[in-house]
C-alpha cells in the first residue's frame, strides 16, 4: 500500500515513508472506528478497490502540500469531504461493516 500511496502523492523518494506509513495506518484505524470490518481495512494482498481509494484520499487530505495556503486548504477540504463521503457509504454497506 505504501508504494500505491506514494505514487498518488507524486513522491518518488523514501524520505517521507514513515509519515506516509503513519497516515495509512491512521486511515485504516479510522475506517475501523467507523464500523468497517478490520479484515477489509487491513487487507494487504487483495485490497478492496474502495478501501484502497479511501486510504489514498485520507492520505491526500492529511499530507502536507507545497502549494500556497489557499490552494492547500481548498484541496484538503475537498479530499476530506470525499473521504468522509466514501467512509460513510462503506460503513453503511453490508459487505464492509461488521
Amino acid at each position: 500500500m505504501l508504494s500505491i500511496v506514494k505514487t498518488s502523492l507524486r513522491i518518488s523518494h523514501d524520505l517521507l515513508d514513515e509519515e506516509i506509513k503513519d497516515l495509512i495506518e491512521a486511515a485504516r484505524r479510522d475506517l475501523i472506528l467507523s464500523g468497517i470490518s478490520s479484515d477489509k481495512a487491513n487487507e494487504e494482498e487483495k485490497i478492496d478497490p474502495l478501501i484502497k481509494r479511501a486510504i489514498i484520499i485520507y492520505c491526500k487530505a492529511n499530507f502536507g502540500f507545497n502549494s500556497g495556503e489557499t490552494d492547500r486548504v481548498t484541496s484538503v477540504n475537498r479530499y476530506q469531504e470525499s473521504y468522509n463521503l466514501l467512509k460513510n457509504h462503506l460503513s453503511l454497506a453490508g459487505d464492509y461493516n461488521v
